[in-house]
């Protein structure tokens, strides 16, 4: 068995921090929301789609 070492030998995968920070996001959203459900165009504006289009040129 393999153990880490202690210490400073963190490893940050910033796929994934940036897929915890829009989860957390939407969480956020979720628990504001009027509704029970947040709506497609909820969800795309938490997660910011339509400005992401527009920086890719769609």
């Amino acid at each position: 068995m393999h153990v880490a070492p202690v210490g400073g030998t963190a490893v940050q995968d910033h796929v994934a921090l940036a897929e915890i920070e829009l989860c957390g996001d939407l969480i956020i959203a979720a628990s504001a929301a009027d509704e029970d459900r947040l709506s497609l165009e909820s969800i795309d504006e938490v997660l910011r789609v339509a400005e992401e289009r527009d920086a890719s040129g769609e």
